[in-house]
Order: C-alpha cells, then structure tokens, then sequence
C-alpha cells in the first residue's frame, strides 16, 4: 500500500486549523476513509516564562500538600491554551491507498489542496519516493 504525505503550515492560525481539522473528520466519515485517510497536528511551542517559574517551585517545596500541587497543574494546564495559539501549527496528512485505488488516492491529492481552509497553508506532497519521506515518516509517527 503506499503511502502520500501533504504536508500544510497553518503558523499560529489556530480558526484555520480547527475548520481543517473538521473537514478531514467530515469527508472520513462521509467517504468511509478510517484507515485510508489521517492526519496529525504538531505544534510548536514557544518558551513561556510562567510554565518555566511553575516547574521549579514544586521542586523547591516538595512538603506541600497535594492540594497545592493540583493547583500548580490547573495553572499550568490553562496556561497552556496561549501557548498554543502562539506557536505555528502544521498539519500532516498521511493517505494510504491500496495499489488499486490509485484513482482515489489521485483525486483526493488534487482535492484536499484546493479546497479552502488549506489553500493557505502552503500544501507540500511527500510522495514515498522521495529523499524526505523518512523524515516525515519518523516524524508522523511520533506525532499524536
């Protein structure tokens, strides 16, 4: 079976990510595509000054109590929404067609690019084929 990489640089464009995001989910159960058609998100985050001061200070203190700690998580937990509006965000989509649906998996690469919520984002195909397919391979792999 092989498998095409289209790769989509949103940046810090978190509306852009979610309608593209709700679109994959829409045609996957319209069209059946479970398997056939993924995708991940990788965020980049940047540094923040507050998760860097909320890490020592448990650190620093370990006899509080629990209660303070959970404190400590919720803080850093609604912290961490802002950070990842603030970072860039990609969208790696993988497509995984059997060898005879190259019909399908042709028309769902000339689709997904020209419909509108990732004609902005700079679609890249990754075919296997190619010298950077490993690396993104790797790199959908380790993505949750």
């Amino acid at each position: 079976m092989a498998q095409t990489y289209l790769l989509f640089d949103f940046g810090p464009d978190e509306e852009r990510v979610q309608q593209a995001r709700h679109k994959l989910e829409s045609w996957k159960q319209a069209f059946r595509l479970d398997k056939k058609l993924q995708y991940k998100l990788e965020r980049e985050q940047t540094p923040d000054p507050a998760d860097a001061e909320a890490t020592p200070e448990p650190a620093a203190r370990p006899e509080k109590s629990r209660s303070s700690k959970a404190k400590s998580k919720s803080k850093a937990k609604s912290a961490e929404p802002d950070a990842e509006n603030n970072g860039p965000v990609k969208l790696l989509v993988r497509l995984y067609f059997s060898g005879h649906e190259k019909l399908s998996e042709q028309r769902w690469i000339d689709r997904i690019p020209t419909e509108e919520p990732f004609k902005s984002a700079s679609p890249k195909l990754i075919r296997e084929d190619e010298p950077e397919f490993a690396d993104i391979l790797k790199q959908f792999d380790t993505l949750e």
